[in-house]
């Protein structure tokens, strides 16, 4: 081969090295600029939020005030001139949820008639001057005050609760004892004698 031939050959070769290997630099080159932006674009990218959307809520507890009796029975046998009690006593809960206006919680009990409490159908009453109550273990008193519920002189308060802060919700509990006095009904026919005793709370 021609001594010229081969040294344009071989400078074509050498200058098609130096090419490819700028191409490869460029490329990397490239390449690192492509990855650099990549992982500096999410650190510099700003939040794009919606306007907010709201939600209205209402939640409503209701006032309430209930009595729940342990029981709806009592039985006594009777002896004149002599107190009676009753065979068992009944425990009163009072359960309520009330708002900051009421001031106390009342526990009453009363008959419909003051006259004749317990009756036998026949025309003989007990009246409720000679039913008697203990309340929480208290001195037995008899039925003869004038309360909110029914006519004058056939109820009795039996207790009061103090509506403060800490007990707007709440419940209490008033165990009854009962007892018959016949002291002041000597001749009482023998015969048996029902009547219908109330209990009722009031929240002012």
């Amino acid at each position: 081969m021609d001594s010229r031939l081969t040294k344009a050959v071989f400078q074509l070769q050498e200058k098609e090295g130096i090419t490819m290997s700028v191409r490869r630099t460029v490329n990397m080159a490239a390449m690192l600029v492509l990855l650099g932006a990549l992982l500096v674009c999410p650190a510099g990218a700003q939040d794009f939020n919606s306007a907010p959307s709201t939600i209205t809520l209402q939640a409503v507890l209701n006032q309430s005030l209930s009595v729940t009796l342990s029981g709806t029975s009592v039985n006594f046998i009777l002896i004149l001139g002599s107190a009676s009690p009753g065979s068992n006593s009944i425990t009163a809960t009072t359960t309520w949820p009330l708002p900051p206006n009421v001031g106390s919680i009342k526990l009453y009990a009363f008959f419909a008639n003051s006259a004749s409490a317990m009756m036998d159908g026949a025309g003989d009453n007990i009246p409720a001057a000679d039913f008697q109550i203990s309340d929480n273990g208290g001195a037995f008193a008899a039925l003869t005050n004038t309360v909110p519920f029914g006519g004058a002189n056939r109820g009795r308060l039996l207790s009061t609760t103090p509506i403060l802060g800490r007990n707007r919700s709440g419940s209490r509990t008033d165990v009854m004892i009962f007892n018959i006095n016949l002291l002041t009904l000597p001749n009482l026919p023998a015969r048996t004698y029902r009547g219908s005793l109330a209990i009722q709370a009031q929240a002012i």
